[in-house]
């Protein structure tokens, strides 16, 4: 397998994908009108984190690590290595010894399709990781890929610079020309939550704040005391 790395990928703005830092992942999909999401075999290994950054992507052979070497090297402040395999693959390719040196690197975390392992020692140097499986299956460096080109994880593309913003609920890919736009969304999305969390305090339930009694009538759902329900044979 012969491959390309490069060098100077476009990247979201740096301003952008802080703004986009401050809202979860469900959040952000949704106000891209719920598109971006990887699928949710993809876990984190800790829990309580949320990370965005800039999509260095790598593209490798199942149970071979070498491009995530050949990576490391372009990545810088504000990425995150996003990383899959030409066919399915579950094997550790990731692990402590790569997370030190991109966390020197300012990296601020990793995506995997793959498999995972130290995750005991990531979470204890609080390096932020996301991966299809655990396993603490080695690999080989034996097989060329590529660098900084565009992948597909679980139906989504991720080009390198795209926003990646990861947390408790999984992942989301957000193209980078649409950073700005998805973040001034996301911020009207969030006012909105605001004010029904409000009102749900206040006492106002969703049937009556979403209109959706009118919705269950027009489905044919009808209200029956006890005794009616039971006395009609149900």
């Amino acid at each position: 397998m012969s491959g390309v790395i490069v060098t100077d990928p476009p990247k979201a703005e740096a301003a952008d994908v802080e703004a986009l830092a401050g809202y979860g992942v469900a959040t952000v999909s949704e106000a891209m009108g719920r598109t971006g999401l990887l699928g949710p075999e993809i876990r984190p290994v800790q829990q309580g984190v949320r990370v965005a950054g800039t999509a260095v992507t790598v593209l490798g052979w199942p149970g071979d690590n070498l491009m995530i070497h050949a990576a490391v090297e372009q990545c810088g402040e504000g990425d995150i290595l996003v990383v899959t395999t030409t066919s399915p693959c579950t094997d550790g390719l990731f692990g402590e010894l790569f997370a030190t040196a991109l966390k020197q690197r300012g990296v601020r975390g990793v995506v995997l399709s793959t498999g995972i392992r130290d995750t005991q020692e990531l979470r204890d140097m609080g390096f932020a990781a996301w991966s299809r499986a655990v396993s603490a299956q080695g690999t080989v460096k034996a097989t060329g890929g590529s660098v900084n080109v565009p992948i597909a994880i679980d139906g989504q593309v991720i080009r390198p610079g795209d926003v990646i913003l990861a947390d408790d609920d999984g992942v989301v890919v957000v193209p980078r020309e649409r950073a700005r736009e998805t973040a001034e969304r996301s911020e009207a999305r969030e006012a909105k939550e605001a004010a029904t969390r409000a009102a749900f305090l206040d006492g106002q339930l969703g049937l009556d704040r979403y209109g959706l009694r009118d919705t269950l009538k027009r489905l044919g759902v009808e209200y029956r005391t006890y005794a009616e329900y039971m006395g009609d044979g149900s």
